[in-house]
């Protein structure tokens, strides 16, 4: 199958989503050009992008107020306010769980305070791409706090049983924060009808979003201190951080053009609608699964993805040189490497890391085949030399 010369074939969307929809770019323009800054100016700002960020947010997410949601630069900033404000929060040592499926994100805070002395930690491992919630309930003692993890790997494509964790961690009154980078955008969600005390997202992946923009939704605030203070346009005349949502934890000059951006990302998503989006997803993620599966030099890591990720090795080659490969040969951008899982590769590959692909709404059925029959042939040519 031929390509235009030099046509790039993006598949990295789980880092960035790329490209944006041309409502997105046209946001962030337009909110150059428009004062901003609602409530540290004389002015009348045009359009509060604040109040429409979180209306849009919540109403996506079904989340019933729009108070609950707090802006931040991306998920791991999120989820290190959280963390560490939960923490400050208790003059004792502690019990966390968490799982081998992190991203880094969530693990170097946790080892941090762990290192500190701070807690006593947790991982619970996966088998066949998923935690079983069982395994995370028999780790809960007497004196477990916290319990942090994903609701999508970032490598596997895998989509945990949050519900179930949630519903008994809520009868424990044990504070779970739910990590929901990957998943955002992808799946239809109903916070509602989920028991979680923070969830948080990133804007810049499958919402849409330009980076710089992210925030989690918080319900119940008061175990979770802010750690970071500074200036929020209200109650100026207190030395005291507010301790009302969201001013709790938003702080400074806020990422408007972020805000428009993630805006605009989720008006694109609706516009499709999430079933549309999600066959996309999943018919494209069954040809990459048919067609690699169809090579015998070829390891899949997980077969049956509910997500559009795809992760692989070539056996003889380093992963990194099938990157290299299928940029300089193919103009094919993957990902390569740890994807800053570590405590996942040492359980599939013995940390050597991996090739990742993901496709977006944005990537067509001819590149996927493109792609694939790229990666078959260097696949097939390893093989041959074997």
């Amino acid at each position: 199958m031929l390509k235009q010369e030099n046509s790039l074939i993006y598949l990295n969307n789980a880092a960035t989503s790329w490209p944006k929809p041309p409502g997105v770019i046209q946001a962030v323009q337009e909110s150059l050009e428009l004062p901003f800054g609602g409530g540290r100016g004389t002015g009348k700002t045009q359009r509060d992008y604040l109040t429409e960020g979180r209306e849009t947010v919540a109403q996506f997410f079904g989340e019933e107020s729009p108070d609950t949601i707090v802006f931040s630069s991306n998920a791991t900033d999120a989820l290190n306010t959280l963390i560490h404000g939960f923490t400050a929060s208790s003059p004792e040592k502690f019990h966390v769980i968490t799982t081998t499926l992190e991203h880094n994100s969530v693990l170097r805070p946790l080892h941090h305070l762990e290192k500190k002395g701070r807690i006593e930690l947790d991982h619970i491992s996966f088998s066949n791409a998923k935690v079983n919630p069982e395994a995370i309930i028999e780790a809960v003692t007497d004196k477990t706090r916290l319990v942090v993890m994903n609701h999508g790997s970032n490598v596997l494509g895998s989509v945990q049983d949050i519900r179930a964790v949630g519903e008994y961690l809520h009868d424990k009154d044990i504070f779970f924060i739910v990590d929901g980078s990957q998943t955002a955008g992808h799946i239809p969600l109903d916070l509602s009808a989920i028991e979680f005390d923070a969830f948080v997202f990133t804007g810049h992946k499958a919402l849409f979003g330009m980076p710089g923009i992210g925030g989690f939704c918080i319900r119940n605030p008061d175990p979770v201190l802010p750690v970071r203070m500074g200036g929020t346009g209200t109650d100026s005349g207190s030395l005291d951080q507010p301790g009302d949502l969201p001013e709790r934890y938003e702080i400074g000059t806020h990422n408007y053009p972020g805000i428009a951006s993630l805006i605009a990302g989720i008006t694109f998503l609706q516009s499709i609608g999430m079933d549309a989006l999600q066959r996309r997803a999943d018919r494209q993620t069954e040809l990459f699964i048919k067609e690699l599966s169809s090579e015998p030099g070829i390891t899949i890591y997980n077969p049956d993805p509910e997500l559009p990720i795809i992760a692989f090795n070539i056996p003889g080659l380093d992963n990194d040189d099938v990157g290299y490969i299928l940029a300089r040969k193919d103009n094919i951008v993957v990902r390569t490497g740890l994807h800053c899982a570590p405590l996942l590769h040492k359980e599939i590959d013995d940390g050597a890391g991996c090739v990742r692909i993901s496709p977006s709404w944005f990537t067509t059925d001819e590149e996927c085949r493109i792609a694939a029959d790229a990666i078959k042939e260097i696949a097939h040519h390893a093989y041959s030399q074997i």
